[in-house]
């Protein structure tokens, strides 16, 4: 999953690998967490959650393994930074959808989840199509949405996969994934609200 300090999304330390070099083995790692998304979502869907866990599990693994890989071998790529936060966000997304098609969590939260990125992306597109393109930066209630987000559907997909039990571990789980949630959404809609846009007057 994620993280703040994936060397491929950060420009200090070593030279960028030459923008020519695609296939890198940190790129082609992530490109086969991309392929486990249909595969995880399957295996949801087949109510097969013992395995869905563990491609899950992974996927996280191999998020960590190939920013490593990015920094001690010099090949971060501007397609491997593009990449990374897809993959990641895609198998987390799906993840959330297929979890609530079954009834393992519940319906409003995946939608929310859903919605808060939709409006996130939706707003980065608008400013670019009207040429007002916006940087995002992690804010830390959006860093710590990532960290429940994932630690939720971990849990989740353990706790139905292996038949355990943990009701108000899970509960407050959902709660804290929905407050952080809305949290982070309101928080970029604000950051972004406050931006001075180009070619307004100034001081």
């Amino acid at each position: 999953m994620p993280g703040p300090s994936d060397p491929r999304r950060e420009g200090e330390g070593t030279e960028a690998a030459p923008p020519a070099v695609l296939l890198t083995l940190p790129n082609l790692i992530t490109l086969a967490r991309i392929c486990a998304v249909p595969a995880t979502i399957w295996l949801i869907l087949q109510h097969r959650l013992d395995w869905a866990f563990l491609v899950f599990v992974g996927a996280g693994i191999s998020d960590g393994v190939d920013g490593w890989l990015a920094r001690v071998l010099n090949a971060r790529s501007a397609l491997g930074a593009m990449l990374d936060p897809v993959a990641d966000k895609a198998l987390l997304v799906s993840v959330y959808v297929a979890l609530a098609a079954i009834g393992v969590l519940p319906d409003w939260l995946a939608i929310l989840v859903v919605f808060r990125d939709m409006v996130i992306v939706g707003g980065v597109l608008v400013f670019w199509v009207l040429g007002q393109p916006q940087t995002i930066r992690p804010l830390f209630v959006s860093k710590l949405n990532t960290v429940l987000q994932i630690g939720l559907a971990a849990l989740a997909l353990l706790l139905a996969g292996f038949g355990l039990s943990a009701h108000g571990l899970l509960t407050a789980m959902i709660w804290a994934v929905a407050a952080t949630t809305l949290g982070s959404g309101a928080a970029y809609v604000a950051a972004t609200l406050r931006r001075p846009r180009a070619g307004a007057g100034g001081p």
